[in-house]
Parts: C-alpha cells; sequence; structure tokens
C-alpha cells in the first residue's frame, strides 16, 4: 500500500510556473514508477508525464515540464514552467510496481486526491 498527497497547486498567469510535489508513504517509494496526470473539467484523465531510470513526457508539455523524484525525502515533484491556459486541471500523482511507464490511468495502481491548477490568461 502506497499512500500519495499532493501540493503545490494554485492560481497563476499564463507564462508563469508552479512546482508540484507528491509525498509519498508506505512501502518502498524507490520500487514505484511514479507519473503525474491531470484531468480537466469534462474531459479524461490524461497522462502528463513519467519517471523511471528516464522521463518520459506527453506532447503537450514536453520541453515546458519536468518531472523529478527525490527517493530520500519519498517525493516526487512537477516543475512546470511557461504555463497555458489549456494546462488547467486537477493534476494527480500516481505509482505502479514494475519497471516500465504507461500513459493509461488504469495502468496504475495507487492514486493521490489532486491538487487543482488554473492558469488564467
Amino acid at each position: 500500500q502506497v499512500q500519495l498527497v499532493e501540493s503545490g497547486g494554485g492560481l497563476v498567469q499564463a507564462g508563469g510556473s508552479l512546482r508540484l510535489s507528491c509525498a509519498a508513504s508506505g512501502r518502498t517509494f524507490s520500487n514505484y514508477v511514479m507519473a503525474w496526470f491531470r484531468q480537466a473539467p469534462g474531459k479524461e484523465r490524461e497522462f502528463v508525464a513519467a519517471i523511471t531510470w528516464s522521463t518520459h513526457y506527453a506532447d503537450s508539455v514536453k520541453g515546458r515540464f519536468t518531472i523529478s523524484r527525490d527517493n530520500a525525502k519519498n517525493t516526487l515533484y512537477l516543475q512546470m514552467n511557461s504555463l497555458k491556459p489549456e494546462d488547467t486541471a486537477v493534476y494527480y500523482c500516481a505509482a505502479r510496481g514494475g519497471r516500465y511507464y504507461k500513459t493509461k490511468r488504469e495502468d496504475y495502481d495507487y492514486w493521490g486526491q489532486g491538487t487543482q491548477v488554473t492558469v488564467s490568461s
């Protein structure tokens, strides 16, 4: 069992930056593939980024977002730069066992409660 708690969301103007954090507790954090997803109103939850031994990004955020993890602190991060109004969503961190990342929500075993990110134009 892994418990995940996101923080760092908020309201920011277009072009601004935010850093999200996801604190993990429970089983050994380093054993899990970690990812960020987001869900905008009326839309499906979509993959944003994942981290294994390397990092992986959705095309829509590539070059603007950076995923990282600190295994000593059991924390996952998402640095978001050059934010756009279309980045507005609830952002969730997720964990799955194994070595490989996936981009579908059903492939992840554990989820946080989400943190709201709102980007104004």
